[in-house]
């Protein structure tokens, strides 16, 4: 089978080794351009295309697929199909209707639920006990097109952003594998979605991991878990930014903010409930054990940490 497969970050690579290694003719690997990444803003290549370079295959990373030329060069392939997981970029409708078989995406959550670009941190946030992966026929809509076929996990407790998405990755290119063939040569038909039970999550921002304590506590690990490794929780000493890891549920109550211990670790009042933090790191600084970073902030009982 032909295949021209899109995607860009490390959720990717299982499906693209996966179809390498049934020994499908992939002609053409699309991702998105480099970046530049880490303090000296040197350009990096997205794990999809170095994965792509490693097996030898072709690559094609346009600023855009929006012009004439890149369009040109998707149909030159003659693709059974497209296979597109976390590309990071809409297809326009004359790149979907290239492929024989059309395009079909591998998609982090149980559609309908929880469409858009954030399906595994969505899941953790809502405190979802079960989530999956869908593979899905691609339209014009943002994933709502017709499913061929599910796979489902529980959510497992204390499991952060980065560990269930390596899961759902592995699962995706798994269920991908075993579908594929019969997607093309359609003997699998997918089935549509009710978009009355429909979910929707936006793209995550680095501001959203900012804590507010106002808010539950529940809420506040839960955000923890759905922000790790990126943006991580953090709150602000002065004008520096501080991460927090290690959050968990703590008992307590008092004034939103307010320190109810400042040993190790530290226990945060919150706006229900409160948290503990077991690791504190400063931005430009080393991560530090709750009570030593308290002690370097002078920080004790009663302070507000925020």
């Amino acid at each position: 089978m032909r295949i021209v497969f899109f995607g860009s970050p490390d959720f990717a690579v299982p499906s693209l080794d996966a179809l390498a290694g049934q020994g499908h003719d992939i002609s053409l690997v699309v991702s998105q351009p480099a970046k530049p990444a880490g303090r000296g803003g040197a350009l990096k290549e997205p794990a999809v295309a170095e994965r792509a370079k490693a097996l030898g295959l072709d690559r094609f990373q346009p600023e855009t697929l929006k012009n004439d030329d890149a369009v040109a060069r998707l149909a030159r392939q003659e693709a059974d199909v497209f296979v597109v997981v976390a590309y990071g970029k809409i297809l326009a409708q004359r790149v979907l209707d290239l492929p024989r078989a059309g395009c079909v995406n591998v998609h982090g959550s149980l559609l309908p639920r929880w469409r858009g670009a954030s399906p595994v941190q969505a899941s953790l946030l809502a405190g979802d006990e079960e989530t999956g992966i869908s593979i899905m026929r691609m339209d014009a809509g943002m994933d709502t097109g017709p499913v061929y076929a599910t796979e489902r996990t529980p959510v497992r407790e204390g499991e952060t952003a980065g560990e269930l998405s390596a899961r759902l990755a592995l699962l995706g290119a798994a269920l991908l594998a075993r579908s594929v063939e019969a997607i093309a040569s359609g003997t699998l038909r997918p089935a549509p979605q009710d978009g009355s039970l429909a979910t929707a999550c936006p793209k995550i921002r680095r501001e959203d991991g900012r804590v507010d304590f106002s808010r539950p506590a529940l809420e506040i690990v839960r955000r923890s878990r759905a922000f790790e490794p990126w943006p991580g929780l953090f709150t602000f000493r002065g004008n520096v930014r501080v991460k927090l890891a290690g959050v968990a549920m703590a008992t307590g109550s008092g004034a939103p903010g307010t320190l109810l211990s400042a040993a190790d670790p530290l226990v945060v009042a919150c706006g229900e409930g409160a948290i503990s933090i077991a690791t504190l790191q400063a931005e430009g600084r080393r991560a530090l054990p709750a009570a030593d970073f308290a002690r370097g902030e002078r920080l004790s009982k009663g302070d507000v940490l925020a």
